[in-house]
């Protein structure tokens, strides 16, 4: 817990409060439906919680903004940023139904009255949102023709509405289509721990 509070000082009580819950939640969800390698549930809070805030650093979500995690597992980015911005709806969604359990339980025994958890596809989603959030579920190119189509044209945030995507690893192949359009933010220059030199936000402009 002390990771969050070290880059993120101004949380209040509930939210500190709601933070400091994700490890024992977690811990037992992951011993039923296994949401989280085994070998990373000891680092929940760097290597899941503090990865989905990065995002928290490139843009402050305005209240009433709409977002759609797809692909989210077990509520990764969209958990601990529905608790950071709690005047955001968050539309969490996965193909498989057990782990949309663990999100909407967590959600619940938080008391988080702006997540939303449903198994559904991505092709299935009828709904417009802000921003697509999610942590590297497929190719960027492949990810960026799924949820084409899914982003509202009316801009209410500094940053402009489209994709956030989370990944590791060397992409630059995979942006070359997007040109100018896609900024890559290196998570190393808002974390200092060695597991973010190599992990990047990308940010494609949609529609």
């Amino acid at each position: 817990m002390d990771i969050i509070l070290k880059y993120f000082q101004y949380l209040n009580a509930e939210q500190k409060e709601r933070f400091a819950k994700l490890e024992d939640l977690y811990t037992e969800w992951n011993t039923k439906i296994n949401v989280i390698s085994r070998k990373d549930i000891s680092g929940l809070y760097e290597r899941h919680v503090l990865h989905s805030l990065s995002i928290a650093k490139v843009v402050s979500f305005k209240p009433g903004t709409s977002i759609l995690d797809a692909g989210t597992g077990g509520g990764f980015p969209g958990i601990p940023l529905a608790i950071l911005f709690p005047a955001v709806q968050f539309h969490l969604v996965d193909s498989i139904g057990k782990k949309i359990k663990v999100v909407n339980e967590v959600a619940l025994s938080l008391g988080l009255k702006n997540v939303v958890g449903e198994k559904i596809r991505l092709e299935e989603i009828q709904s417009n949102y802000d921003f697509v959030v999610s942590r590297a579920v497929a190719s960027f190119p492949k990810f960026a023709s799924w949820v084409k189509g899914k982003i509202k044209h009316r801009q209410q945030n500094e940053l402009a509405n489209g994709i956030l995507y989370l990944k590791g690893g060397k992409f630059e192949e995979e942006l070359k289509p997007f040109g100018k359009k896609v900024t890559v933010y290196p998570l190393g220059s808002f974390f200092s721990e060695e597991f973010f030199e190599t992990k990047k936000l990308i940010h494609l402009p949609l529609p």
